[in-house]
């Protein structure tokens, strides 16, 4: 059997029932974008070692996120396993692979002075749309986690937001549509205590909006991800304000709670990490300042009459 034939079947058969749709398709897209221009008319037994060490090195010198590689090579592995499996390939190598070293992009997130701008220019315009970058701001969202915020999930007495959906676009019928889906993962659903400012700000604005979504769009299905995007690009370059991607707010959170002393537990739980090392490994970066001013404190315990002449 050509991969390419098996490719189909088990994407169609084993994946696909078993996902969310748009990771099937993101499945889907690497295995036509990558895997099967290398692998496709190969017959599957006709894969050895050498070939997939050879496929991953490729791979690693295009201009690549870390883990959008391994998202490749793990989609490769998994449709060779199911395949020995099943008894349609005789043995696989996808464990000899040697991964090349990866570097992950730097986490980007705003400057203090950059987020006091995006800050001045929500509040002073009586724009409640532009809200959510504050929200997102202040809680650490996600995009999707965002846009798919009903009133619902706002409890105003408790002063808490429950997360538990998302939401991402899907073209269909010749246009891109808003579509609510589960969250990211199970440890993404969560419930963040908002800061008392947040409240004061969100009742407001519900005030303001007829509709269910805290994020209104032009429709009764709240803002879309892309047209959210937009915006938010627009108001960074009206800032002057260097671009980044949406998900820098969330980064600026993390940032910002790491350097008041939030503990890495806490801000795991909040972020909807599967765990503290997840969040340590992404913002090890942002605890410098916290580690030097630790460092300074141990210094005046040990010599106390040479700190009182610093």
């Amino acid at each position: 059997m050509l991969y390419r034939e098996w490719m189909g079947e088990w994407l169609g058969l084993y994946v696909k029932p078993t996902v969310k749709e748009r990771t099937y398709r993101k499945y889907r897209a690497q295995a036509e974008q990558y895997i099967l221009p290398e692998f496709g008319d190969r017959e599957i037994n006709a894969i050895g070692a050498v070939e997939l060490q050879k496929f991953s090195v490729r791979l690693s010198q295009r201009a690549l996120a870390a883990n959008t590689v391994n998202g490749i090579l793990s989609v490769l592995r998994s449709s060779l396993k199911k395949a020995v499996l099943l008894g349609v390939a005789e043995t696989q190598y996808t464990g000899a692979i040697v991964r090349p070293k990866l570097r992950e992009k730097k986490v980007a997130c705003f400057g203090k002075e950059e987020q006091k701008k995006i800050e001045k220019y929500v509040l002073e315009h009586d724009m409640p749309y532009l809200f959510g970058m504050l929200l997102s701001l202040y809680t650490g969202l996600r995009i999707g986690e965002l846009l798919a915020l009903t009133w619902d999930d706002v409890d105003f007495g408790k002063a808490l937001l429950t997360v538990s959906k998302s939401c991402h676009d899907s073209w269909k019928n010749g246009h891109y549509c808003k579509v609510l889906d589960t969250t990211k993962t199970i440890s993404s659903e969560r419930v963040i205590p908002l800061p008392g400012q947040i409240v004061v700000f969100l009742k407001e604005i519900k005030r303001e909006t007829n509709g269910k979504y805290v994020v209104a769009g032009r429709s009764e299905y709240g803002a879309q991800v892309r047209t959210y995007q937009r915006a938010f690009d627009r108001l960074l370059k009206k800032l002057g304000i260097e671009h980044k991607g949406f998900h820098a707010l969330r980064h600026t959170f993390a940032t910002r709670a790491l350097e008041v002393g939030m503990d890495v537990k806490t801000l795991s739980e909040l972020l909807g990490h599967k765990n503290p090392v997840v969040t340590l490994q992404r913002y090890a970066h942002s605890l410098l300042e916290h580690k030097a001013e630790m460092m300074n404190k141990v210094g005046k315990l040990l010599f106390p009459a040479l700190s009182r002449n610093l």
